[in-house]
């Protein structure tokens, strides 16, 4: 009895990330992009309030994350502080006001022993934070990498992962560490998902940059594991061209969805960019299946991403600035998905064709299809089978 008491006991459990908190892809909004450093609480509240009355948080957009600079000092026993300048009332009122909303907060920390505004960070108080945090009633952790020499990340993770079930609030594990070690091969059991490049600018060919860079890591994703190509700039200055081809490709790759614009005061072009339920669905589609590169033409790449319920996602990028005319042939387009074990069979099935930005039913797969995708732009439809 006393030994099956020792085994049983929590020190001998392996710990594990929390489950069920990215079935699928998490959507949300965080503060680097816009507004990097400059964040205080009647910001973040501001932020909270139009997540609801701007319609986001019904679209799906749940987390709001503060990222670096909220920081205090350690107090005399380790654990962090918040900066009582910017955020008088505490971190656990700002959460307490997030859930009353229906919304969950989110935290940034660092693995490093400093922050990359140079702030106090996480190495070595990995214990004490995780309380901290869970104290405060945190739903979302984005630890960075910064200032890290001799740091191992995938123990540094683990670290932090095993301080956040010890603390035992479940909360959302988001690994930053920038793809430079590969966490796609190790931190599946470690995180919900990590980010697999360096950061993103506000600019279309930071987004084209960071796409390419995805080649060959789908297989690794998947439900409670996501490959994170870093926040979304859509809002933020681009044209509404390069936003829509942003937000629809990160919607082709299931990619965390994280807001990076001023919601307050965004335009209503915007708001329907990321308010697109269609398109969203794609992202959050339960099968769980990264979106692929099939082939690419003249400034143009032909993207699928198989769906639940036999569908599939079609999306045409035209990465040139001109317009770009091109004759759809259905048949040059029959794949066999290894990672999903699904075949489009253009041979075999007609599927009809709904457009996810008009809104309209275009047709079928039964005749090729003449279209023009603008410069820096996407078309992309659902495409729902019928058998012959």
């Amino acid at each position: 009895m006393a030994l099956a008491m020792l085994l049983c006991s929590p020190s001998m459990v392996k710990a594990q990330k929390f489950e069920h908190l990215a079935d699928t892809p998490a959507m949300g909004w965080n503060s680097w992009n816009k507004f990097a450093c400059n964040i205080n609480e009647d910001l973040i509240k501001g932020v909270i309030d139009a997540m609801v009355t701007s319609g986001l948080r019904d679209a799906g957009y749940v987390y709001v994350n503060l990222d670096d600079c909220w920081h205090g000092a350690r107090d005399a026993n380790g654990f962090i502080t918040v900066d009582a300048k910017k955020f008088p009332s505490g971190m656990k009122a700002l959460s307490d006001y997030a859930h009353s909303k229906g919304l969950k907060l989110g935290i940034y920390s660092c693995a490093g022993y400093k922050t990359c505004a140079g702030y106090p960070a996480s190495l070595g108080h990995e214990y004490q934070d995780a309380l901290q945090y869970a104290r405060w009633g945190i739903d979302y952790l984005k630890e960075d990498w910064c200032n890290t020499p001799n740091v191992n990340p995938k123990g540094a993770y683990t670290l932090m992962r095993d301080a956040l079930r010890e603390a035992g609030r479940p909360i959302y594990f988001s690994l930053c560490e920038w793809g430079a070690n590969k966490p796609w091969e190790w931190a599946k059991e470690v995180g919900h998902s990590w980010r697999t490049t360096g950061d993103i600018t506000n600019n279309f060919k930071s987004v084209l940059t960071i796409l390419d860079l995805q080649k060959g890591i789908r297989k690794y994703a998947g439900p409670g594991h996501w490959n994170d190509p870093d926040m979304l700039e859509v809002g933020n200055g681009m044209s509404v061209n390069e936003d829509r081809a942003h937000f629809t490709m990160w919607c082709m790759l299931a990619a965390p969805l994280i807001l990076g614009n001023d919601i307050r005061t965004m335009s209503k072009e915007t708001a329907s960019i990321m308010m697109n339920k269609d398109v969203i669905a794609l992202d959050q589609d339960k099968l769980g299946v990264e979106g692929l590169m099939h082939s690419a033409e003249d400034g143009l790449e032909f993207w699928f991403k198989p769906l639940e319920n036999g569908d599939w996602a079609f999306c045409i990028l035209n990465r040139n600035e001109e317009a770009k005319p091109y004759v759809i042939d259905w048949q040059k387009f029959n794949l066999n998905d290894e990672v999903s074990q699904r075949s489009t069979s253009f041979d075999t099935t007609v599927y009809s064709l709904f457009n996810l930005w008009t809104k309209k039913t275009e047709g079928n797969t039964k005749k090729q299809k003449k279209v023009t995708i603008p410069g820096h732009d996407v078309l992309v439809w659902r495409l729902s089978a019928k058998k012959k």
